[in-house]
């Protein structure tokens, strides 16, 4: 059974920083592209940061570029996203997802669509003002 899995959501102020961590049990992160999403209370959600599975692509949405990044740690089996320079509106549940193909690299498609294969539960972000 795939279990995916973040870590490392919290309060902070605005201005501050987190990393976000994703792991999974029962899947090889490596293999697939992986994406960080968003959803604030009454909004959509939204991909805000995808990577293929090659890590040699990478896709921001607009509203964090500059100030998110993501990453991946293969042997870790583990997805970073790092957040500086946080602002109130990055408040937020964020979710990671598994990408639907295997090495597929279709990180835009990914953040864009949301076909995912597998999500996790969620982190809360909050900041403060």
């Amino acid at each position: 059974q795939v279990q995916v899995v973040e870590s490392g959501g919290g309060l902070v102020q605005a201005g501050g920083s987190l990393r976000l961590s994703c792991t999974a049990s029962g899947l090889t992160l490596r293999d697939y592209d992986m994406g960080w999403f968003r959803q604030a209370p009454g909004k959509d959600r939204e991909g805000i940061s995808c990577i293929s599975w090659s890590g040699g692509t990478t896709y921001q949405t607009n509203a964090v570029k500059g100030r998110f990044t993501i990453s991946r740690d293969n042997a870790k089996n583990t997805v970073y996203l790092q957040m500086n320079s946080l602002k109130p509106e990055d408040t937020a549940m964020y979710y990671c997802a598994a990408g639907a193909y295997w090495h597929g690299d279709y990180a835009n498609m990914l953040c864009r669509t949301g076909e995912a294969r597998h999500w996790g539960q969620g982190t809360q972000v909050t900041v403060s003002s």
